[in-house]
């Protein structure tokens, strides 16, 4: 089984205060085959004295020292560094992760088409900053193009991709995008394949509970979620990472999943369109209270 390589693509940045404890739980995972690529982004504290520390240790590190370009950009440069691995796996500085992540996710692609862009993820479990359990992430997954317009829900540090993902990526490379792991999953939801693994593999580190939103009453979520878009740029480089895909990816299309991305990449509002939005008759989204917040950006023009 593990004539698979996994290359590990970890984005850092002022990281010391966690690193170590996430770098463990990698050298600590029960599949052998993997390499651990680090490149990291103009960090101005001990992150890197950390990172050789660990390199003189294990001759399956390595570091690549860059310039602050953003997390985003800094992903999307790890893979075009690394280019001889089977599969691809997102990882953050902070998380911990589950020792056995690597070998399931392996196990799940290894029954998928490698001449497709495919994608692995699975679930997770919120933990505060000093790794106190929160909560267990919803279960119940959407995935599919249509949610992948608006949102992402297979979080980068859960994903595991396939080379011909990583080639579709760096070859497709977008000048707007929000986020790296939301760009793989329009590409693998779009025309390739997702597998989901319902297995909590990742205990995900959040340091500040307020961005938590478990736990908030049906009433509390829908206004947090209007006031979230409402505010600030986000929905903007949503429409313009939306525009990107198109002119990527529009002809891989099949043809319902291409005619509802023209309906999302209308340069001008209408009234009209947006009712179309608005009517639409499948979900994008799995509970009621952030579909009908969806649906009302959609009517006033939003998204």
């Amino acid at each position: 089984m593990e004539n698979k390589k996994v290359a590990i693509l970890m984005s850092t940045y002022n990281g010391e205060k966690y690193l170590k404890e996430q770098i463990e739980s990698l050298l600590a995972q029960t599949y052998g085959n993997i390499e651990i690529y680090i490149r990291d982004d103009g960090s101005k504290d001990n992150t890197i004295k950390i990172i050789k520390n660990y390199k003189e240790k294990y001759n399956n590190i390595v570091l690549k020292e860059g310039k602050n370009i953003g997390f985003i950009n800094s992903f999307f440069e790890l893979l075009n560094l690394c280019n001889d691995a089977d599969y691809y796996a997102y990882c953050d500085q902070d998380d911990v992760w589950m020792n056995d992540k690597i070998e399931r996710a392996v196990k799940f692609l290894g029954k998928t088409d490698e001449n497709k862009p495919a994608l692995y993820f699975s679930n997770s479990d919120y933990y505060d900053s000093d790794m106190n359990f929160l909560a267990t992430a919803e279960k119940n997954k959407i995935y599919n193009f249509r949610n992948s317009l608006v949102e992402c829900v297979t979080q980068g540090m859960t994903m595991v991709i396939n080379n011909k993902t990583r080639q579709t990526i760096i070859e497709n490379r977008p000048e707007t995008c929000l986020f790296h792991d939301w760009w793989t999953y329009m590409i693998c939801s779009g025309f390739g394949q997702i597998v989901y693994d319902d297995k909590s593999l990742v205990k995900y580190r959040r340091h500040n509970k307020s961005v938590t939103v478990e736990g908030k009453s049906k009433i509390e979520l829908f206004i947090w979620r209007i006031k979230k878009f409402l505010i600030g740029d986000s929905l903007k480089d949503i429409k313009k990472q939306l525009q990107e895909y198109k002119n990527f990816f529009a002809k891989e299309l099949k043809e319902d999943d291409r005619k509802l991305l023209e309906l999302f990449t209308k340069e001008k509002y209408s009234f009209i369109v947006a009712l179309k939005k608005f009517l639409y008759p499948k979900r994008f989204r799995r509970k009621f209270i952030d579909e009908l917040s969806v649906r009302i950006l959609f009517l006033i023009g939003k998204l």
